[in-house]
């Protein structure tokens, strides 16, 4: 047991080292190319909502004594397989989205030139502040309910275990659609130039180590619950890497050396860089 708790403790670290290294490779690029052309913003924007949520849930279920003693409740005795690791990724993927999403919302301050995908669509603002509204509603129900402050109706009543639940599933309704919009881009413009590999190549990684660390941790405990009590943080693998096959299927197979359309975002920068030569 002693070399599972040691491999637990390794993959934690290895997967948030990964993940958290994968938020670099996007704002590095856009730096180097001066320019968020090729990608949009609903990516960093949707990012910035999941991940609060996640610092929030996290914080909850690894701080909170009421909590873990609901969770208790509920879950026959276990405590929430959440480690400081998770904190820790959350807190610094929130702010590396912040700074990534200001790419795009004050492009001129970063010296970048204008594009077309620096206004959110109206699915990821629909998205965004209809999470907003599905926790409200959860947090005032069960603020109604007199039994929000026990452990013993943990199980038959609406309790603040139900309203942590409600923030962490913000970030899983995020993770199923922030990646969609990039996806269409790609197909649209037949290429995946701007749009950095690297991070994906990172995030698959990670997706791995953390489904395998959340794996150990419940086998140790000696029941699943591990996970089906946690199912944000198993499914954030899951769905992470579906999608990053999709990408690298289109970056290494579909559209491999594909510089994409001329008269797509690209073209702005080359526009832009005209009319100065001019």
């Amino acid at each position: 047991m002693a070399l599972l708790d040691f491999l637990s403790a390794v993959f934690g670290v290895a997967y948030v080292a990964a993940w958290s290294v994968s938020f670099y490779p996007q704002p590095l690029l856009n730096l180097a190319r001066r320019s968020t052309s090729g990608t949009t913003v609903d990516f960093p924007l949707l990012n910035c909502l999941g991940f609060a949520a996640y610092l929030v849930s996290n914080a909850a279920f690894y701080y909170s004594p009421l909590i873990r003693a609901q969770y208790a409740a509920r879950y026959r005795g276990l405590t929430p397989t959440v480690h400081f690791n998770d904190l820790a990724f959350a807190a610094h993927s929130l702010l590396l989205s912040l700074v990534t999403a200001s790419q795009y919302f004050f492009p001129r301050a970063w010296g970048f030139a204008p594009s077309v995908g620096s206004r959110p669509s109206r699915l990821s603002l629909g998205i965004f502040f209809g999470c907003i509204a599905g926790v409200a509603a959860i947090f005032f129900t069960v603020l109604a309910s007199p039994e929000r402050d026990s452990t013993r109706e943990a199980v038959a009543s609406w309790v603040w275990l139900d309203a942590v639940y409600a923030v962490s599933y913000v970030k899983l309704i995020v993770t199923l659609i922030k990646y969609t919009p990039q996806v269409l881009v790609n197909y649209r413009n037949r290429s995946t130039r701007g749009w950095s590999i690297l991070q994906i190549l990172l995030d698959f990684s990670g997706g791995i180590l953390s489904i395998a660390q959340q794996s150990i941790d419940s086998y140790l405990q000696r029941d699943w619950s591990g996970i089906t009590g946690n199912p944000v943080k198993f499914a954030l693998g899951n769905v992470s890497m579906v999608y990053d096959l999709v990408f690298m299927t289109q970056h290494y197979v579909l559209y491999r050396g594909a510089e994409g359309k001329a008269d797509e975002a690209d073209s702005l920068l080359g526009a832009d860089e005209e009319r100065r030569i001019d």
